[in-house]
């Protein structure tokens, strides 16, 4: 039987990858960062959309190359088709199209939450169906029922802000560096995360809500900064770690309840956030204490990366999803 060879591109937000599959398994995957960003403190999609227009053609090959394969050898060209920023979405939609045409074969596109949730089949160990697997970052929060490959439904996910959101607002009032995700992380390590308490969203059923949260720590950081204007610099480990501590505890229990609403013990975290070792950390513990299956994936697979889009790519391949040249590129594209 003839190797099924597929080029994937992933170019959502600020991170133009590049991957290639071959017979289900991740051979390469590139990723070129946006250094750009730093200096605004955030990402500024007009920036982001020339950044990947110099990086796409250079990784692309990259990738190729260390695969070992020639764009002779491709079955298919896949692309992050959406949720995302448009330019940037644009970028690496045109780009997958022309070298589909170009070669003349199939084209498929790929939503870029469904391919977090996927990152899972990269590597061992995988679930078994169904499993839970709640997907964070820093556009989405989502607990996702994984029924198939392809068959997923959404059981509860954020009313407003995301808990990637929180955290990048928290890096900001403490005047961390661009990505503050992070760094957050990193100094939560040595605080202490019972120092400081933040209200916990009330929200109903399965659903999250973190806009409430982010207004409270604002405000708890300008009352304290006014009494002590060294406060932050004093106490932003302990207040890292405090905050990180809230996050996660409003996600592991609406994952809890999900998992016993569902009566699931494959349970399993993706996207951005699941980098967060506290967040790991904590599925492991509740791992231990429920019983669970957990799974969480390789740093390498838990970031915007186009090894997610080609293992997705690959069980559509196998199905004959394939999509028209002409498709339009969705930057709100619901799962």
């Amino acid at each position: 039987m003839p190797e099924i060879v597929l080029l994937a591109i992933e170019s959502s937000c600020d991170d133009t990858s590049a991957a290639v599959c071959i017979d289900g398994k991740v051979v390469s995957n590139l990723t070129a960062n946006q250094k750009i960003h730093q200096d605004y403190g955030g990402v500024v999609p007009e920036l982001a959309s020339r950044e990947h227009t110099k990086n796409i053609i250079p990784v692309v090959a990259e990738a190729l190359k260390k695969a070992g394969v020639q764009a002779s050898d491709l079955n298919a060209v896949a692309f992050t088709r959406g949720p995302g920023l448009m330019g940037s979405l644009l970028v690496g939609g045109m780009f997958a199209k022309s070298y589909a045409q170009a070669l003349n074969i199939p084209l498929i596109d790929v939503h870029h939450m469904q391919a977090h949730v996927l990152a899972h089949f990269i590597d061992e160990p995988k679930p078994s169906f169904p499993f839970l697997c709640l997907t964070v970052s820093g556009g989405h929060t989502q607990i996702v029922l994984v029924k198939d490959y392809l068959d997923m439904e959404i059981v509860g996910e954020t009313l407003d802000d995301a808990a990637g959101e929180a955290f990048d607002k928290t890096a900001k009032l403490l005047q961390l560096p661009y990505p503050g995700g992070p760094l957050i992380d990193k100094l939560a390590q040595t605080g202490n995360p019972h120092a400081f308490t933040f209200s916990e969203p009330q929200i109903e059923g399965l659903n999250f809500s973190f806009s409430g949260l982010k207004t409270n720590i604002l405000y708890f950081l300008q009352k304290q900064t006014a009494q002590n204007p060294d406060f932050i610099e004093t106490y932003k480990a302990d207040i890292c770690a405090s905050v990180q501590h809230s996050i996660i505890q409003v996600l592991m229990k609406k994952l809890k309840r999900a998992a016993q609403e569902y009566g699931i013990r494959e349970v399993a975290i993706a996207g951005g956030v699941s980098a967060n070792s506290g967040l790991r950390s904590h599925l492991q513990q509740y791992g231990k204490k429920y019983h669970w299956n957990t799974y969480i994936p390789a740093f390498q697979y838990c970031t915007d990366n186009a090894g997610m889009i080609a293992i997705t790519a690959y069980f559509k391949y196998l199905r004959g999803e394939f999509c028209p040249i002409d498709i339009p590129i969705q930057a709100r594209w619901v799962m």
